[in-house]
């Protein structure tokens, strides 16, 4: 397979399309219900409201330090369907796949999915698969589907945010975006960043069974601040960060001041931002940092009364300034 590549006959329906999908998708993923190659896979869903979710990923370069394209694809459903307060069961998959690209590392985006599947505890029961001319796309895009479960007596959004409230992450902002554009190496530069890519279920379902939540969310594009201001849009009150208590790497801190980035506004994809009511905050922390995932998570904001829905910055300075909506995507095709 090291020499083999896509072709315009895998996505033909004919033999070779069936080929690839027995012998790379069916024995990589091992799930019986997608072994059935059904038009709709069968589901089983414990008791509770269902949950849906859809994305897709075009990341550029799809191999990135600590994660790819196919890691990415599995957590980032799995995370949006955890954030909602579900718990995640099933994944769909979909790939788009150029001529010419070699199969060894098609093969390696489905293990990555695989393995974090399992980490997740999610199965891929369903999909499909496209091929396009060279040159009609940048060698492969997933798009995934996720099905869950919302548990009786979960209600989560940013409306139900009020006053008081505490804002808390659970770790350092901006390792995604910025691993992927060091990835890139048009900067030649080299740093030494990570994604944080990784599924967040096990720490969202200990964080809601531990302490009330009124909202959590995944900072993806548009990173912490765009989270907070649709959260202050959506509950009408001001809400105010504390910059000093925002965990940033000093890699990615490095690489945002060398290129006049802004960590609030990087994407994250193993990141959760949650809004607890004061007299949870604490043990909220406690409880995210008992983690792996949430080691290093910190309080850092409140909600006020004032009524005016926007996000105010307490700088390290000692002043404050507005922490916007992000305007355009400084890094594109980092999801």
């Amino acid at each position: 397979m090291n020499d083999a590549r896509v072709t315009l006959a895998h996505g033909s329906g004919g033999m070779a399309m069936t080929r690839l999908i027995r012998s790379l998708f069916l024995e990589t993923f091992a799930d019986p219900e997608l072994a059935r190659l059904e038009d709709a896979a069968r589901l089983q869903l414990a008791e509770g409201r269902p949950a849906f979710t859809t994305d897709a990923f075009v990341v550029d370069p799809p191999f990135f330090p600590g994660g790819d394209i196919g890691r990415l694809a599995v957590c980032g459903t799995v995370n949006d369907l955890a954030v909602a307060g579900a718990r995640p069961a099933y994944l769909s998959c979909a790939f788009i796949l150029e001529e010419g690209l070699a199969l060894a590392d098609l093969a390696r985006v489905a293990r990555s999915m695989k393995t974090s599947a399992d980490e997740a505890g999610v199965r891929i029961v369903c999909g499909d698969t496209k091929v396009v001319p060279r040159g009609a796309a940048d060698r492969l895009f997933v798009t995934t589907a996720g099905v869950g479960v919302i548990p009786p007596g979960i209600e989560l959004g940013g409306d139900r945010i009020r006053p008081g409230d505490r804002i808390l992450v659970s770790g350092p902002l901006g390792d995604h975006g910025a691993a992927v554009l060091d990835a890139r190496g048009e900067l030649g530069l080299t740093h030494d960043i990570a994604s944080d890519c990784q599924p967040l279920n096990r720490l969202t379902a200990a964080l809601l069974a531990a302490v009330p939540v009124r909202a959590m969310r995944d900072p993806t594009r548009g990173g912490l601040a765009a989270v907070l201001n649709e959260w202050a849009g959506a509950c009408g009150r001001e809400i105010v960060v504390d910059e000093a208590a925002v965990p940033v790497r000093e890699a990615v801190q490095g690489l945002c001041e060398l290129l006049g980035l802004d960590p609030f506004y990087l994407a994250c994809e193993g990141r959760l931002v949650a809004a607890v009511p004061e007299a949870a905050a604490t043990d909220a922390l406690a409880c995210l940092r008992a983690d792996p995932a949430g080691r290093e998570a910190a309080l850092v904001g409140e909600v006020s009364e004032a009524g005016t829905a926007q996000v105010v910055l307490r700088t390290v300075f000692g002043g404050q300034r507005l922490l916007d909506r992000p305007e355009g995507e400084p890094l594109p095709r980092i999801c």
